[in-house]
């Protein structure tokens, strides 16, 4: 009875090991971002998941594909110029596996394949392009790289996005070269911007000066026409004061009579009799006033 119940408990634990085994192996969960691919009895029968999947254990196999954006990089790789030039050059690519099923069926290892050809396209590609152009032109580069890798992957399932070069080192004489010419531009250059201040300096002198002077005659014209204005009015105002004099000499000459004439001349006679002169000068009316005058005092 004892040996029956430890051979039952000894089966009861094998089936029990069994069942884990077979459930272990038979469910599968599947993040959202991976499929399975999978295999019954060697036949593809498509992609299965996201989340619980069953299988058949020891019938199925399955294999994880991830379905997100990867990046991987390419060592160094030294790749010959089209004017002959050794140059080294590294680079990222990025790709997404679009059909989980023939990157499976496609090839044995689509990263590795992609490496491959990555490396041969790469030196392809700069094999075609002038050394100057291979420092200058790195966008046209990335483009190139990705395009042609995109038509060998795409067969693959797998989509390449995008293709960058990290670092692109050529050769020492190069560099000491290049060194030397930018050196010699970024003197040029500012050799170029000393003359184009100096010249825009002058200009703005001479503009300084073109506007100050002007400024000065338009100032002298104003003081001109000022000046001149005032000569003017001062004439003006002078002439006024000798025609409002004259007015009333004239005024005053009408109500003097000939007597007071007379005693005018008389008076200036008296005068000029005081000078030191040995000439003396009579006016042709002086007789007739002279007359005139004995005529009123006789009367």
């Amino acid at each position: 009875m004892q040996d029956f119940l430890s051979t039952t408990t000894c089966l009861i634990g094998g089936v029990i090991l069994l069942l884990i085994i077979f459930l272990v192996n038979a469910i599968k969960i599947v993040p959202e971002y991976q499929r399975l691919v999978v295999f019954r009895l060697g036949r593809c029968i498509g992609a299965r998941g996201p989340g619980l999947i069953l299988l058949i254990p020891f019938v199925d196999k399955a294999v994880r594909v991830d379905l997100r954006e990867l990046v991987r990089e390419i060592p160094t790789q030294t790749s010959i110029t089209l004017d002959n030039a050794p140059i080294s050059i590294d680079f990222l690519w990025y790709f997404k596996v679009f059909d989980p099923v023939q990157s499976v069926l496609a090839v044995g290892s689509f990263e590795a394949a992609a490496q491959g050809i990555a490396t041969t396209t790469l030196r392809a590609v700069i094999g075609g392009i002038l050394l100057d152009d291979v420092l200058s032109q790195r966008e046209r580069i990335n483009v190139s790289l990705r395009t042609r890798l995109d038509e060998v992957t795409e067969r693959w399932g797998v989509k390449v996005t995008n293709v960058e070069i990290r670092e692109i080192s050529p050769p020492r004489e190069v560099q000491d070269a290049m060194n030397r010419q930018l050196k010699a531009e970024r003197e040029r250059r500012a050799i170029v911007t000393e003359s184009t201040g100096t010249r825009e300096a002058a200009i703005n002198v001479a503009e300084g000066e073109k506007q100050a002077a002007i400024l000065r005659s338009e100032g002298l014209r104003q003081s001109s026409i000022l000046v001149a204005e005032g000569e003017r009015q001062a004439q003006v105002l002078r002439a006024e004061g000798y025609a409002d004099a004259l007015a009333e000499i004239f005024k005053t000459a009408k109500g003097i009579d000939s007597q007071t004439m007379t005693l005018q001349y008389f008076d200036t006679l008296r005068k000029m009799a005081d000078s030191p002169s040995t000439k003396y000068i009579f006016p042709m009316e002086f007789t007739s006033l002279l007359g005139d005058f004995l005529k009123k005092r006789e009367q």
